[in-house]
């Protein structure tokens, strides 16, 4: 075992989600930076330390949902068991776990708390943009931070731009020519208040994009914690300002968001999200289950074999559960599969099978965490709603987490690509000349709300 010593640093989903919140500034909260950080070494490691995580962190997830506490001090253990770099390629001394691992270890940390599921998600899709676009110095910097310990927020999405490609012009040259000039506003910054970085991505004068990444704590960024959504509500998914801040040239990393075939990114970005639907899924089932069983016991000198046979419609309902789950986990870990041979061979249709896979488990766990965080009160009954059993965070991250892009999107990217042998982009054609609604957010990852021709959609 490898240990990296700590040292100084310079360093989401629907409208009406926001609250007024404090501006939080370098002393807002506990510093998550602190102690010792292990380096895990291999998959079979990063599975292990994930499930002993999430052991620890389900107990308290119901009361830290109802007191809206955030979750530092579990982020602290986060940090020092090394999860954050398991995505680190092993070239530069991480682990470079699998794809199919990223995607259990999601849905492991979110079976325990839909929240912590969730915050990591942009940490890994940072790293996975600078591994692809960062020069080497900065793969080199960043990497070594994030095996130290650091990790990344986000501050991608802004109120009134509904796709990236439109974004307003919000990077400049400092007067110095020494380095650059940010203004900016973002919200759904899931992860910033708690980060050692956030990256904002910006756009120059000439539509190039970046992202700008900041030390949490740079002049003239300010994240406000104005997070109010009903459901992963520790996420702090607030707003983050940057007013005039200076940007050391160093710290910008560019970032396409114009493709004509499947970036890795994309997909890679898309599994943690399914990861996270199929752990809040996998929770619901147990939960159901263990209730079920709390409310129908057998008798005390039931034999050990017995088995619960008063409700023969719970049963059929339990094992209908039962398939959807495992279908769900079934296609992650496919999906996972598909995009480890994807960067193996590196083939524009490997990617493109691989993206079609990961749209199918965006879909399949988008369905089964809603229909299982339902049924679990259908099965349970009335008692089930108590306030004290605190079932209600289920259903509520379940329906928060898959509004974060309409599904129908991925729905219709794999009936495309079945039907059509469509590659499965950002949007198709026919939307992209759509006129453009007003300042309707749809999350981090935008798109259009129109609706298809009518003969292609007859077609489809």
């Amino acid at each position: 075992m490898r240990n990296n010593e700590d040292s100084n640093k310079d360093g989401k989903h629907k409208e009406g989600s926001h609250k007024e919140g404090n501006q939080a500034g370098p002393s807002s909260i506990t510093p998550i930076g602190q102690g010792r950080v292990h380096v895990i070494r291999d998959d079979e490691e990063a599975l292990a330390v994930a499930t002993a995580l999430a052991a620890q962190f389900a107990p308290g997830a119901q009361s830290r949902d109802r007191e809206r506490r955030l979750p530092v001090a579990e982020l602290r253990q986060l940090r020092q068991s090394g999860l954050w770099g398991i995505t680190v390629p092993r070239e530069y001394g991480g682990a470079g776990v699998s794809y199919a691992t990223l995607g259990r270890v999601f849905a492991i940390l979110a079976a325990a708390d839909g929240s912590i599921g969730q915050i990591p998600q942009n940490h890994y899709f940072i790293l996975e943009i600078i591994r692809h676009e960062g020069s080497e110095e900065q793969k080199r910097f960043f990497f070594e931070r994030v095996l130290a310990g650091d990790h990344f927020g986000n501050a991608l999405v802004e109120p009134d731009v509904r796709r990236p490609e439109d974004r307003k012009v919000s990077l400049v040259r400092d007067e110095s020519g020494s380095g650059y000039r940010v203004n900016v506003r973002k919200y759904y910054s899931t992860g910033a208040l708690f980060a050692d970085w956030v990256p904002v991505a910006v756009a120059d004068e000439e539509k190039r994009h970046f992202l700008a990444i900041y030390p949490r704590t740079a002049e003239g960024l300010r994240i406000v914690d104005d997070w109010a959504s009903f459901g992963q509500r520790t996420t702090a998914s607030g707003t983050v300002i940057a007013d005039n801040a200076y940007l050391k040239p160093e710290w910008l990393v560019p970032h396409s968001v114009n493709a004509d075939h499947v970036k890795p990114v994309g997909p890679v970005g898309q599994i943690m999200h399914a990861g996270i639907d199929t752990g809040i899924a996998r929770a619901a089932f147990d939960a159901t289950v263990a209730f079920i069983r709390q409310r129908n016991p057998k008798a005390d000198d039931a034999p050990a074999d017995a088995v619960w046979e008063e409700d023969q419609l719970s049963i059929r309902e339990i094992g209908d559960l039962a398939v959807a789950l495992h279908g769900t986990e079934a296609l992650l870990e496919r999906a996972g599969l598909l995009i480890d041979k994807a960067y193996r061979t590196n083939l524009a249709a490997d990617w493109t099978r691989a993206a079609v896979a990961v749209s199918e488990v965006r879909a399949a766990s988008t369905h089964s965490s809603l229909l299982l965080t339902n049924k679990l009160f259908e099965l349970a009954g009335t008692r089930s709603t108590a306030p004290d059993h605190g079932l209600d965070r289920l259903w509520r991250d379940a329906r928060t987490h898959t509004l974060h892009d309409p599904v129908r999107w991925r729905l219709f990217d794999v009936g495309n690509y079945y039907l059509n042998a469509k590659v499965p982009l950002r949007r198709p054609k026919w939307a992209e000349n759509q006129q453009k609604p007003k300042a309707m957010p749809e999350g981090p990852e935008p798109v259009t709300g129109a609706l298809p021709e009518p003969r292609l959609a007859a077609g489809l």
